[in-house]
């Protein structure tokens, strides 16, 4: 099997990687499945650039095509500041790339027939029954915002939770009286609260908006998974690693790093290069109070190619099937259509819609970078992203450990850089 290339900044020169594992796609070279090699460079040129610049600390990318790796590389430091050069078997914390993960553990106990996408939140978590929307608005007397709450116009759904139109939030979207009474984020509440108290606070706090009216994005996944526990009666990092992880041979995935794999996670910069702020990202060396289903996983790029490519395949890898054919077709068609409008910031961009667990896009035009209509993706706080093209037979999975704005520049860039390169 053909060895990968890991280029290290700290020596500016190629070294040649441990053979891939068993558990790895079969791999090409880029010529053999329509990539140019002299264009995939590009890649890895600008990344090293990049590493030398101070802009990440580094990153590991995978392309793969037509069900075979085409490109693995690894690029600058796994911990800049212990010297350490980034293996391509790194693992990073991947943030809301757990979302896909807890979807599709979702739609395997829709195809149990342990649940329906139509059925309300409260059959499996009774607090949910009885949501209430706030209603911001001034009081003309005082000056002061008034927050007053009304009932929601129909409980949310199992389908609401998937697609981000539950009405719930993250509090670290706005400043309003309603975003603060909601925790910051899934991996801040995961380790503060137990999950009971997680769901009793979320159970309390008043919805943005009516349920199936707007796309907000939020602690949506994270109930889902609180679902998905209820409905198979197993924890959320079990139901995973038995019916995901294990059947795709993804080692190194899961909810926190055992000891003997501590010398491969990834560290970010002890502060943001824009902003000189200092970068806090979780310890995943210890558990945290529950596996959230938001934002808590960690992963290689290795282990989230062959997700994908399951997903690519439509539910299916190596001659194993996850899910079945329509399920993926269904969780990868957009589910917003022109009646849900985006709440304040649309994450997914224009031209894109959202399916069940993914930003999908509507039509080649429209979206502000290249692709194709029926593309999908998402990506993690991190710094961590991944898009799949069917059209293209494309699965691309990029991760560095570079929280903050900068992150965004590198989902384009990839991006680019893998479209320009398809020769056929």
């Amino acid at each position: 099997m053909r060895r990968f290339t890991s280029l290290v900044a700290l020596t500016v020169a190629l070294c040649t990687a441990p053979p891939a594992h068993a558990a790895d796609l079969p791999t090409a070279k880029p010529e053999e499945v329509g990539l140019s090699s002299a264009r995939l460079a590009r890649i890895t040129e600008t990344l090293k650039a990049d590493v030398e610049r101070g802009r990440i600390p580094g990153a590991v990318v995978v392309i793969a095509r037509r069900g075979r790796i085409a490109y693995a590389e690894a690029v600058g430091f796994r911990d800049k500041a212990a010297g350490a050069p980034m293996p391509v078997d790194a693992i990073f914390r991947i943030a809301s790339m757990t979302k896909p993960m807890a979807s599709v553990a979702a739609m395997m106990l829709y195809e149990d027939g342990r649940l329906f996408v139509n059925d309300p939140v409260s059959k499996y978590i009774p607090a949910f029954a009885r949501m209430q929307v706030g209603v911001e608005r001034l009081d003309p007397m005082t000056g002061k915002s008034v927050l007053t709450l009304v009932p929601a116009e129909r409980e949310m759904t199992i389908q609401d939770l998937l697609r981000h139109t539950s009405g719930l939030t993250y509090g670290n979207r706005g400043t309003t009286m309603i975003h603060q009474t909601y925790p910051p984020s899934s991996s801040t509440s995961a380790r503060q609260m137990t999950s009971e108290e997680f769901i009793e606070r979320l159970s309390k706090a008043p919805l943005l908006f009516h349920p199936g009216t707007r796309w907000e994005y939020g602690f949506s996944t994270d109930v889902l998974a609180r679902v998905v526990e209820v409905a198979s009666g197993k924890p959320l990092g079990q139901f995973l690693a038995e019916r995901v992880f294990t059947p795709l041979k993804m080692t190194d995935t899961g909810f926190v790093v055992p000891a003997g794999k501590h010398a491969r996670i990834a560290q970010a910069f002890a502060t943001d290069p824009d902003t000189g702020k200092a970068v806090s990202i979780p310890d995943v060396t210890v558990p945290a109070k529950f596996e959230c289903g938001g934002g808590c996983a960690v992963s290689t790029a290795a282990d989230y190619v062959r997700f994908a490519q399951m997903l690519l395949n439509r539910g299916s890898l190596d001659g194993g099937r996850l899910l079945g054919r329509k399920t993926v077709e269904y969780m990868t068609a957009d589910h917003l259509g022109p009646a849900v409008t985006g709440a304040g910031d649309y994450l997914p961009g224009p031209g894109y819609g959202f399916g069940l667990g993914f930003a999908v896009r509507r039509e080649t035009g429209q979206a502000n970078l290249t692709g194709s209509a029926g593309d999908y993706n998402w990506g993690g706080a991190y710094g961590t992203a991944f898009w799949i093209d069917p059209k293209e037979q494309l699965v691309v999975v990029s991760m560095t450990q570079a929280p903050g704005a900068i992150r965004l520049h590198y989902r384009q860039l990839l991006k680019t850089f893998v479209l320009q390169a398809i020769a056929d």
